[in-house]
């Protein structure tokens, strides 16, 4: 059984927003737990619909594993690292993590149901081994779990923002300070619900770190290095659009909805994840080198620029709150 202790955060949230969020599952699955009378609040049984406040104690136990119902596929995987507990990759843009409506096949998911022939009901029958995600059209490092065990404390992890996140994002416009932060909640947009905003219904405490690694003053463009301090829902690319700064290639909080030449997606790569090993406590992190197009992107402006040409930087050393090194 999983104990959660709730924070200002989750205070006047319903209990299955809570504990989805909390332990990593959809809350539909949060929901059929609690139908099943494996949630406890304070100790007492609860209904979804109930709320919970700050310093509530949530007790959760999961139903044992079945068998998945999404099928594995032999997808190729970029794997930077593996174990018992846990499975490190490098995921490619235009990659969907888990199934959704209109992605059914051809997830992260399903490549790791293939290569892993024990993941099968870890963490929910539909995200098996999902501890976080990243937007379809964002490249970089995503870690997943085997076990039961290593799902619920890298789940904890990220919801203690203990987890260290390092991103790399090309923008247009050119930032006049050479760091700042962005420090506003995020909802569902109020029109579509698609979209995320910082003007949004329902909004969440999120915040943003960045500083301008290199600037391209010729054609106005910045690549920042962006430490994300909470993790909700498209939020580099929402709060960085609220900063005037837009991510290069984003349909849809970039101002220019045309194609980028060089790019088909937002810029945007997930470069450094730094997080404690579940079962030994060792501190581990992972780099991953800029794909091929975001790099192209980035020697292309170069020569706009006539600046020297080159391979390029590994990822900046940054780190979220708390981060593990």
């Amino acid at each position: 059984m999983s104990t959660f202790k709730l924070d200002a955060v989750d205070d006047g949230q319903r209990v299955d927003a809570a504990l989805a969020r909390l332990a990593g599952i959809s809350r539909s699955q949060a929901q059929r737990w609690i139908e099943a009378d494996r949630v406890l609040i304070n100790g007492e049984p609860c209904r979804a619909s109930q709320k919970v406040a700050a310093g509530d104690e949530i007790r959760a136990s999961a139903p044992d594993a079945t068998e998945s119902e999404v099928l594995p596929e032999p997808i190729p995987l970029v794997v930077v690292y593996e174990d018992s507990d846990l499975i490190v990759v490098d995921k490619p843009a235009g990659m969907v993590v888990h199934p959704a409506p209109g992605h059914s096949t051809g997830t992260l998911v399903n490549a790791l149901l293939h290569h892993c022939d024990d993941l099968a009901g870890v963490g929910g029958v539909a995200r098996p081994g999902i501890v976080h995600r990243l937007d379809r059209g964002t490249s970089g490092i995503l870690v997943a779990a085997k076990t039961d065990d290593a799902h619920r404390q890298l789940s904890e992890q990220f919801h203690d923002h203990t987890i260290e996140r390092v991103y790399r994002a090309l923008v247009r416009g050119t930032p006049r300070a050479d760091e700042g932060r962005v420090d506003l909640p995020i909802g569902r947009h109020p029109k579509d619900r698609k979209r995320m905003s910082v003007r949004g219904t329902a909004t969440r405490e999120a915040h943003t770190a960045w500083r301008v690694e290199r600037r391209f003053a010729r054609s106005r463009h910045a690549l920042l290095v962006v430490l994300p301090e909470t993790g909700r829902t498209h939020q580099i690319r929402v709060h960085l659009a609220s900063a005037g700064l837009p991510i290069v290639g984003d349909p849809v909080y970039g101002k220019s909805r045309g194609a980028t030449p060089g790019i088909d997606r937002p810029a945007l790569h997930a470069a450094v994840l730094g997080f404690t090993h579940p079962r030994s406590n060792q501190p581990m992190r992972f780099e991953a080198p800029l794909p091929a197009d975001f790099a192209g992107l980035l020697e292309s402006l170069e020569r706009r620029e006539g600046l020297p040409q080159g391979p390029a930087k590994g990822p900046a050393k940054g780190s979220t709150k708390g981060s593990t090194k």
